[in-house]
């Protein structure tokens, strides 16, 4: 069984590279995929690019060439849900493409030619996901350190399950974030690639999980040290939790 790692940043991808004893590069579609070891098991590791087309075309060459088995997407991502905040964690149950429209023909976020607005992620997967995630950050005071964790105000973070949403345009204005609130009260936070792949794991017939450290409200006071917040805490985060996923099903 071959798992694939999606990271949407290559601070994250590196994270985990460095778990890696023998990652080969393997090139194709202009991408770099690389193929190693973690506790036994097979795993293939790549960077989606920015945005729905670029995640897409990433994930539909992985399970086409590699012969994936389950695929786990790890990122960063704005919260808008009522109590995520920066330093949480949101393990998706649903996705959705928050700027599709193609009313009146079908109803709004209504995918064409599929009949959902919503793709669900796989349960089972998500919830080893979700697992590893609330160990991750019961340790994280001590992995990351006091003044890592003061800098950023991690006290408390938590796991939250649920509606993952996902658009072409970097949400970072309080407005857009409260349109985004309105339109879909149950949404916890925004991304810009998540559901593509949503959307191509189900094409395929392949079990998808969804993982995000919010690094940001999406909003006008959106963090400003978010290449600190990336190397100190998310990419860090997507190493430990991909660590004990892979070392729980070893």
């Amino acid at each position: 069984m071959t798992l694939a790692l999606i990271s949407a940043m290559p601070e994250e991808l590196q994270a985990v590279l460095d778990l890696l004893p023998d990652e080969q590069r393997i090139s194709l579609g202009g991408r770099s995929y690389w193929q190693g070891h973690l506790h036994g098991q097979t795993v293939v590791a790549v960077l989606s690019g920015i945005g729905k087309v670029a995640a897409a075309t990433t994930t539909a060459l992985l399970l086409q060439r590699f012969r994936v088995s389950r695929v786990v997407v790890t990122g960063v991502a704005g919260g808008i849900g009522p109590g995520v905040k920066v330093g949480d964690v949101v393990v998706a149950n649903e996705l959705l493409q928050h700027d599709l429209d193609a009313s009146p023909i079908f109803p709004r976020y209504e995918v064409p030619g599929y009949g959902l607005l919503r793709f669900g992620a796989d349960a089972e997967l998500s919830g080893r996901v979700a697992l590893a995630c609330e160990s991750t950050l019961r340790e994280a005071p001590a992995a990351l350190g006091a003044e890592v964790v003061q800098a950023f105000g991690l006290q408390g973070s938590r796991v939250h399950r649920g509606l993952l949403v996902t658009g072409d345009r970097f949400v970072s204005r309080t407005a857009e974030s409260e349109a985004l609130q309105r339109d879909l009260p149950d949404a916890l936070a925004v991304d810009m690639e998540s559901a593509a792949v949503a959307q191509v794991c189900a094409d395929f017939g392949v079990p998808l999980a969804v993982v995000r450290t919010i690094s940001d409200r999406a909003d006008d006071a959106a963090h400003v040290d978010f290449p600190r917040f990336l190397t100190q805490v998310a990419s860090r985060y997507s190493a430990a939790i991909v660590e004990r996923l892979l070392g729980a099903s070893a």
